[in-house]
């Protein structure tokens, strides 16, 4: 399955398979915040391909950690995650992916009940108690040193409560009660969502378990201090299909977008209940909940969404390549959820409706209602990768936005307080008061660099330019704590 690495003139260069890992001091040109410390650690595809072999989707690049520490200057290195999936591409075979690959999806679902799923943890980095795991959409974690960024190992939860074979790539973290809570879906019929909160990998508590027939594609899901939300959009599978014998081909290939079912929400109580409420949506599909709150007894929280699921086809790799970057730029929608614990309705109004990719909040936000959300800016439609970090206030209306006219990663905002849990008047004065962090791609220069934009104006305050070019990552997180 060997693959050209060209591409279109504009985005050729992230899609470029990198073979180099460094640690390096950055030099910087502006001035960076005397307060700013602590570490910036993305989580991303770094190689495509190995060989004469490659994968076939943005999705599957094989896992890179990259980390910028923030302590009198800035100091950056990457490392490629020594996964199974990893060794295997050392030995030619690209197999078991979210569009890769040919192995049968029963030997797929074995190896998940056998332990050893799918180990390509190429989405995000989160520390959960004491452990600092990369995660995607398998249950399968991968330990890291985040000093060092070598892998460690597995981490797979083995104890009474039920698990799954896919796994939210996103879970959510309750800063006042210091646990994640997270879904995972099992396969068979029926099928079911499972809900579980947990303060260490190796034990949660259920809190649900939500049967199904046809299992929706769920990348993440919205949280409040009392409920759990999730969003079921109409892009599902029939379970019953991974059983039958002989059926090859990549996994999300079985999804099929069915619009006339509709998103159906569920609100889970967190203390106890399950499933307290379930109402009916427009048909949309989405992969990033941005924050959920409470107020005067709703549920309201911001998704992205897109009208249908051909965003996953539009992300193959070969059409990213050739610059056939053609599909419908994400609107920030607010769902709000009246009587959620009784007979809920949802209503939807958008937010911000002309180009936004991969949002988020300021982590002092979180499960608390917040004002300001920060995005990738893209076009409508969206014809090249985005090429500016945008500022939506979602009180007014009003938009911000900056741009040097070269592909921005996700923004990643760093409150200048240092706090966990700051009270709401904190929260209320000091909404934009930091740091926004993301990473361009210069195609000229044939370099990444790192950003610095002041919170509230977007105003360039910094950059350190690295000394190679970073492919396209996905997300990112900031830890205080990570300091030399």
């Amino acid at each position: 399955m060997a693959r050209s690495e060209d591409s279109g003139p504009d985005d050729r260069l992230g899609f470029h398979s990198l073979s180099t890992e460094t640690t390096v001091a950055l030099p910087v040109e502006g001035s960076l915040p005397e307060w700013l410390s602590g570490s910036l650690v993305r989580n991303g595809p770094g190689s495509f391909s190995v060989g004469d072999g490659s994968v076939d989707h943005w999705f599957d690049g094989l896992a890179m950690l990259t980390r910028f520490t923030f302590d009198d200057g800035v100091r950056y290195s990457n490392r490629f995650l020594r996964t199974d999936a990893y060794e295997a591409a050392r030995a030619g075979r690209f197999d078991g992916g979210f569009a890769t690959g040919e192995s049968t999806l029963r030997e797929r679902l074995w190896n998940a009940f056998r332990g050893d799923p799918y180990d390509n943890t190429n989405i995000i980095l989160e520390r959960i108690g004491d452990e600092y795991l990369a995660l995607t959409e398998s249950p399968r974690w991968v330990r890291v040193d985040p000093t060092s960024l070598e892998t460690l190992g597995h981490r797979r939860y083995d104890g009474p409560a039920p698990s799954g074979d896919l796994a939210c790539a996103h879970l959510r973290y309750d800063p006042d009660r210091d646990l994640h809570v997270n879904v995972e879906t099992e396969f068979g019929r029926p099928s079911y969502y499972h809900v579980y909160a947990m303060r260490s990998p190796e034990r949660r508590k259920l809190l649900a378990s939500v049967p199904t027939d046809r299992p929706s594609y769920m990348h993440s899901f919205a949280l409040t201090p009392d409920y759990v939300v999730l969003t079921a959009f109409p892009f599902d599978v029939n379970p019953l299909a991974f059983f039958k014998p002989g059926r090859q081909g990549p996994f999300v290939e079985n999804f099929r977008w069915r619009p006339d079912a509709g998103t159906t929400v569920y609100v889970i109580n967190r203390h106890g209940g399950g499933v307290v409420g379930e109402a009916t949506a427009p048909p949309v599909f989405g992969f990033h909940h941005v924050n959920a709150y409470q107020t005067d007894g709703d549920v309201v929280f911001d998704l992205e969404t897109l009208p249908d699921a051909d965003a996953v086809d539009s992300l193959d790799l070969a059409a990213l390549r050739a610059g056939q970057l053609d599909a419908v730029a994400g609107r920030l929608d607010r769902y709000r959820v009246t009587d959620p614990a009784g007979e809920p309705t949802v209503e939807r109004t958008a937010r911000f409706a002309t180009g936004t990719g991969l949002p988020t909040v300021s982590p002092a936000t979180r499960l608390h209602e917040h004002r300001y959300v920060y995005a990738q800016g893209t076009d409508t439609p969206v014809t090249r990768w985005p090429r500016a970090v945008r500022k939506v206030d979602t009180v007014t209306g009003r938009v911000t936005e900056w741009s040097d006219d070269t592909p921005v990663s996700e923004p990643i905002f760093v409150p200048r307080s240092g706090s966990a849990r700051p009270t709401d008047d904190e929260r209320a004065h000091s909404a934009d008061d930091g740091v926004v962090l993301t990473v361009t791609l210069d195609h000229e220069a044939g370099r990444s660099t790192l950003v610095v934009l002041d919170g509230e104006t977007l105003t360039e305050r910094a950059r350190a330019p690295l000394p190679h070019a970073l492919p396209f990552d996905f997300h990112g997180r900031f830890f205080p704590e990570l300091v030399p």
